[in-house]
């Protein structure tokens, strides 16, 4: 069973969710910086049994690992890693819909319908 939240949850749960989203969006901008030679440095080191790049990347890999569960463990939905787009789910009018909050905004101001996605979010007219 989800987690639903109040806008107002959401929002008291933002200082700690926002570092986490700022860290997981650098972090996976590190690695797409990488990303056409990783492929390369992957077929090679399972050919050789390593390669430094891929090595400094690994802790990379595992600290996302490590952030977008802990992200989801919060009953937080991540979509998009490049802009830091994230939902929480929440119930209106006895449905579930999704509290959305891009990086960089102040606060959940919007929601939208499941099935609307970004594009159809609303701002938020009820507490």
């Amino acid at each position: 069973m989800p987690k639903y939240y109040t806008p107002k949850q959401a929002n008291d749960s933002l200082p700690a969710v926002r570092p986490l989203v700022e860290e997981m969006m650098e972090i996976s901008e590190k690695i797409r910086a990488h990303q056409p030679e990783l492929w390369v440095v992957a077929q090679k080191a399972a050919g050789n049994g390593g390669s430094p790049t891929l090595s400094k990347l690994l802790p990379d890999f595992d600290r996302l690992h490590e952030i977008i569960h802990q992200i989801q463990d919060m009953g937080i939905q991540i979509k998009d890693l490049t802009i830091g787009l994230i939902d929480f789910v929440a119930l209106r009018d006895g449905r579930e819909i999704y509290l959305c909050w891009q990086c960089g905004e102040a606060s959940i101001k919007y929601w939208h319908e499941i099935e609307a996605g970004f594009a159809g979010r609303q701002l938020i007219d009820w507490e």
